[in-house]
């Protein structure tokens, strides 16, 4: 039978259909190319080449578009009822549960594949994103770190397993580590796109803005050729311009590799959002930006798949002033909680009260914001993201504490910040603000 390069048997396929899936295998793990071009050809090669229909629909499944689900499941149902593997189906199983919505499940199969067989490497990088896409930061790093030991340099996607490895490093606040384990992986593979953003997340959280300027610049070409982590990775580039106040940088990168080209990428809208809304809540003005990206998202508008793509969507709805789109989906979040699948409980334990409280601020209700987000913020990696995306949440909370009137609030939250993140240009803004709120008299 033949085999992958990590000795694993695949079941359905010939040489050259193996020679078109580790090609799909390479593009994934380094998000650039065309993963999903090569994995039909496999199946074109092979039709009954179980392990490339659930590469497929992993790929699908885990891109959090609505539009995406119905083909996951498709791919599912077709691997299903081909000859498979003990391994192979228990993948065929993990792809089942993330086409019905079952994240955490699919993340538990995939584990259990992985500690079984700690080479397979689609098995480790499925569930790495799971992990990012329910926010477990200790899984994140322990998913990787139970199979280093049966990895080497000289394994086909070894730099892949260290990017992971680095970000989840990160994740769980072992800064040093994660950047040595980042800046390795870069070395063996340039184009390791999510091992480039490892390294960001670590500068971001260490407050480094002109390192991680340095950083992302120093090689753009290897990150951002046909890479499809790209606007991501300029979202990051975006966010140290942004801490030192570079309002005239965030913005051309912004009209330039982030949303120039008006991507209509669920994930690519979120990394728009989150960077234009950071500004609003600083006061500046979009100039009219709003509009083309807010237009993108209402096509999803009432069809909610992914919690976190919701609070994003309204932050654009909000900034255009979509009034209509906003009741569109906060109507539609409701029905999301009462649908089956682990974004019910996504948006119903964190989603919904902060597209609500991003909603209120809008309104110019920064108390009812306020009142929203400080019972979810120490929860709110159930429905996944990153520290430094997360970020938002305390961000608007900080601001609308600012502007509510609630000085000792806001005093607070600022000094809180300022201890978290000293380092932080923005920190120090916070603080001196906040105490010069002066606090309203006693009736």
């Amino acid at each position: 039978m033949i085999s992958d390069l990590h000795g694993h048997p695949l079941s359905g396929a010939s040489a050259a259909s193996r020679d078109r899936y580790e090609n799909a295998l390479h593009a994934l793990r380094c998000f650039a190319g065309d993963p999903l071009g090569e994995a039909d050809a496999a199946i074109a090669a092979d039709p009954g080449f179980v392990m490339a229909h659930v590469f497929k629909g992993y790929v699908y499944g885990l891109s959090t578009e609505a539009a995406a689900a119905s083909v996951a499941r498709t791919c599912y149902e077709t691997a299903a009822a081909l000859p498979a593997s003990a391994r192979e189906a228990a993948h065929v199983a993990a792809l089942g549960h993330l086409a019905a919505g079952r994240w955490h499940a699919a993340g538990q199969a995939l584990e259990d594949i992985a500690i079984d067989h700690p080479r397979d490497a689609l098995a480790l990088q499925a569930g790495h994103q799971v992990d990012y896409f329910t926010g477990n930061s200790r899984m994140l790093r322990d998913r990787i770190a139970r199979a280093l030991p049966a990895w080497d340099a000289s394994m086909p996607g070894y730099h892949a397993v260290l990017g992971m490895h680095a970000f989840g490093l990160e994740e769980t606040g072992d800064y040093a580590r994660a950047e040595a384990a980042g800046r390795r992986a870069i070395e063996f593979q340039p184009r390791d796109g999510w091992a480039q953003h490892a390294v960001a997340h670590v500068m971001e959280m260490q407050c480094r803005q002109r390192e991680g300027i340095a950083w992302m610049r120093a090689n753009p070409e290897a990150w951002t050729k046909e890479s499809f982590l790209q606007v991501h990775n300029w979202w990051h580039l975006a966010l140290f311009h942004f801490e030192l106040g570079e309002v005239g940088e965030v913005f051309a990168l912004y009209d330039g590799p982030i949303f120039g080209a008006r991507s209509k990428v669920a994930l690519n809208m979120v990394d728009a959002s989150a960077i234009l809304w950071r500004l609003a809540l600083g006061g500046i003005d979009a100039g009219g930006r709003w509009g083309p990206l807010a237009d993108n998202w209402e096509a999803n508008a009432g069809a909610p798949s992914y919690a976190f793509n919701d609070a994003h969507a309204m932050m654009a709805f909000v900034g255009a002033g979509r009034t209509a789109a906003a009741a569109r989906l906060i109507e539609a979040q409701r029905a999301a909680m009462e649908a089956p699948g682990d974004n019910a409980a996504f948006t119903r334990d964190v989603g919904h009260p902060v597209t609500l409280a991003v909603h209120a601020f809008g309104e110019g209700n920064y108390a009812e914001t306020v009142r929203l987000l400080r019972p979810i913020r120490h929860i709110a990696h159930r429905f996944g993201g990153s520290h430094a995306q997360r970020d938002v949440i305390d961000l608007t909370l900080v601001e609308a504490a600012m502007r509510s009137g609630n000085v000792p609030l806001a005093r607070a939250l600022a000094a809180e910040r300022f201890q978290a993140r000293p380092d932080s240009p923005l920190s120090k803004i916070f603080v001196d603000r906040a105490q010069k709120l002066e606090i309203s008299p006693l009736p």
